[in-house]
């Protein structure tokens, strides 16, 4: 057993003693952080989503699995730069889209 110890408290003091480790640096500078976007806010009912950023320049129809209270009718608006989800009539999540030229 004192075998044991004298090899982990050397193998130790040698983990110890090589040196500080070494990491790699990530250069973010060619990154550029998107303006950011007003969209409606998760919980918005569709009337004030329409009165506050107007109409959308498309409505898609809902869409659900089963039309049961497991799967209830998701609709897409989409707006110039955006989309929002509706689970029935209240937003669910605006997603911001992405340039064309990234």
């Amino acid at each position: 057993m004192d075998r044991f110890r004298s090899a982990l408290l050397v193998f130790s003091l040698g983990i110890l003693l090589t040196g500080p480790a070494t990491a790699d640096v990530l250069l973010m500078e060619g990154i550029k952080s998107a303006p950011a976007v007003d969209t409606p806010r998760t919980g918005m009912n569709m009337e004030s989503v329409r009165a506050k950023y107007g109409s959308p320049v498309q409505e898609h129809p809902a869409v659900s699995a089963s039309g049961g209270p497991q799967h209830p009718p998701i609709t897409r608006w989409d707006y110039n730069g955006y989309s929002v989800f509706f689970e029935n009539d209240l937003v669910l999540h605006s997603v911001v889209h992405r340039p064309d030229n990234q």
